[in-house]
């Protein structure tokens, strides 16, 4: 069995965010690259890693699969401790820093989506959604990322990583307020100022 680990993997999914944290973290992997044009990712032996047929998919060097971005990012960062992506355990911080890390797809992703993919269409009732309205979920994180250069204060973590990755690509496809804001240009432009961030846009 391989000692590294292996990121199934497309730039234009969110495998890109797993990616950006093995950079972060400094792991020793290999990509495997998935073609979704030719439908690899329904291919038998893809399917048998993850039934899902989605990325990202990240299996460990003793073959245990991870699925699911925010776990595979969670799991990186407390696996390399010493790169201080996370709060320590017994930190307060440390719940700011799982609410900012389950925010992005229990609230930016989902009402981003139904923003833009759902425009001729009424809003879902926000009593009925986890993440209220677009609005709301944009004004939060202009009201936080107003207060420090991060979300966690004046510290990066891998909480800015999946939050700065998901806004990037807000930005670049022309999600409402999202391009307009200067709060969230800069940050965006703060968190992906980083050499890990480079080394993982590579090809």
């Amino acid at each position: 069995m391989s000692n590294k680990m292996r990121l199934y993997y497309n730039p234009q999914s969110r495998a890109a965010i797993a990616r950006w944290m093995l950079e972060e973290v400094g792991a020793d992997y290999d990509l495997v690259h998935i073609d979704f044009e030719s439908g690899s990712n329904r291919r038998p032996d893809f399917l048998a890693i993850n039934p899902m047929g989605k990325l990202p998919t990240l299996v460990l060097a003793d073959g245990t699969v991870l699925t699911e971005t925010p776990a595979i990012v969670a799991f990186l960062a407390d696996a390399h401790a010493d790169k201080s992506l996370a709060p320590e355990i017994s930190s307060p911080a440390r719940g700011t820093y799982y609410r900012w890390l389950m925010f992005n797809g229990s609230c930016l992703e989902p009402a981003a989506i139904e923003k833009m993919m759902r425009k001729d269409a009424a809003p879902l009732p926000k009593v009925s959604v986890g993440w209220g309205s677009y609005d709301d979920v944009i004004d939060t994180l202009e009201m936080t990322l107003g207060k420090s250069p991060y979300l966690l204060g004046e510290r990066f973590s891998a909480a800015d990583l999946m939050i700065g990755a998901t806004l990037s690509w807000l930005v670049m496809f022309g999600a409402p307020r999202v391009g307009d804001s200067a709060v969230i240009a800069e940050y965006v432009e703060r968190v992906t100022d980083r050499d890990a961030y480079r080394r993982s846009q590579a090809t």
